[in-house]
C-alpha cells in the first residue's frame, strides 16, 4: 500500500487514526467471551483493510489452530494456507499471512514426542483461486492418533471462500475431517472439540488465496506471460533495507 520497500516501523502509522468504538468486536467489554483475536480476528481485519483499498484478493483468513492432548501431554500448532494474489503477483502457497509465519514442528520431533503419526503434509494443489494472477494454494495435513486424546480445532473460512478481486476467482474453503478407523468420515466444521480414538485420522485442508484479474484463456497464457513480467518489473522495483537484508540472508 505504501508503494515503496520500507522496513516495518511505527512512523508509517503516524498519519493513521484508528476509531474503534467501545463494545464492538474489536473493543469488547471485559466480560465479553472472546477467543482467537491474535490468530483469527487479526487475519480478517487485514483482509478487510486491503479490500477497502483494492490492494489484493483475500488470503486464507485464519491460522488453522489445532490442539490435542490428555492429562499427560499437550500440543498446539498453527498451519499455513494460501495468500491472495494482487495486480502484479501470484499468491504464495503454504504460508501464514497478515500476522506471522510461525515455524511448524519437524515431523520427526512431532512423532517422537507425541502419540501420533504424520501421514501427510503437502500443498493442496489447485486450492488457490484462478485469475490473471493465481491465489496461493493451501495445504493438506493428516495426523493419525495412536492413543485416546482430545482434539480441538479453531479455524475460519470453512463457510465462505476467500474472495477474488477484479474478476479473479475465490480460493477454496478450508475443510476439517475426522476419518474413523472403520472408514467413516465426519466433517468437523470450523470450530469444535472432541475425543479421538487410536486409529482415527484428522485431515486438515487449509483455504487457498483468492485470484486477481479475470482468468486468461489457455491460448493467451503464453503470449501474455512475457508482458506480465515486464509490467511487474516496471510497477515495482525491489530496493531499500528490507531488500538488502533478504539478499544477505539468501547469500549466507
Amino acid at each position: 500500500m505504501v508503494g515503496h520497500d520500507v522496513p516495518l516501523n511505527q512512523g508509517c502509522l503516524n498519519p493513521v487514526k484508528a476509531i474503534i468504538p467501545e463494545g464492538c468486536l474489536l473493543n469488547p467489554c471485559d466480560k465479553a467471551a472472546v477467543v482467537g483475536g491474535n490468530v483469527l480476528t487479526s487475519q480478517r481485519i487485514v483482509d478487510v483493510v486491503l479490500k477497502a483499498f483494492s490492494v489484493c484478493a483475500a488470503s486464507q483468513g485464519c491460522m488453522n489452530n489445532v490442539t490435542f492432548g490428555d492429562q499427560n501431554v499437550g500440543y498446539y500448532e498453527t498451519v499455513s494456507g494460501g495468500s491472495g494474489a494482487g495486480p502484479t503477483w501470484n499468491g504464495r502457497s503454504g504460508v501464514h499471512t497478515h500476522m506471522t509465519n510461525t515455524r511448524i514442528t519437524d515431523p520427526e520431533i512431532l512423532e517422537r514426542r507425541y502419540p501420533i503419526v504424520l501421514q501427510c503434509f503437502k500443498l493442496n494443489l489447485g486450492s488457490g483461486g484462478q485469475g490473471q494472477f493465481r491465489g496461493g494454494d493451501g495445504v493438506q495435513r493428516e495426523m493419525l492418533f495412536r492413543r485416546p486424546l482430545t482434539l480441538s480445532v479453531l479455524t475460519e473460512r470453512r463457510a465462505f471462500q476467500p474472495y477474488g478481486m477484479n474478476g479473479g476467482e475465490p480460493g477454496q474453503r478450508g475443510k476439517n475431517y475426522l476419518i474413523h478407523k472403520n472408514g467413516h468420515v465426519v466433517s468437523l466444521g470450523g470450530k469444535t472439540s472432541l475425543n479421538v480414538k487410536p486409529g482415527d485420522v484428522f485431515q486438515l485442508l487449509t483455504p487457498g488465496g483468492g485470484g486477481y484479474g479475470a482468468p486468461k484463456k489457455d491460448s493467451d497464457t503464453q503470449s501474455e506471460k512475457g508482458k506480465h513480467d515486464v509490467v511487474a518489473s516496471h510497477f515495482y522495483h525491489e530496493k531499500g533495507s528490507v531488500h538488502a537484508y533478504r539478499l544477505a540472508q539468501e547469500q549466507a
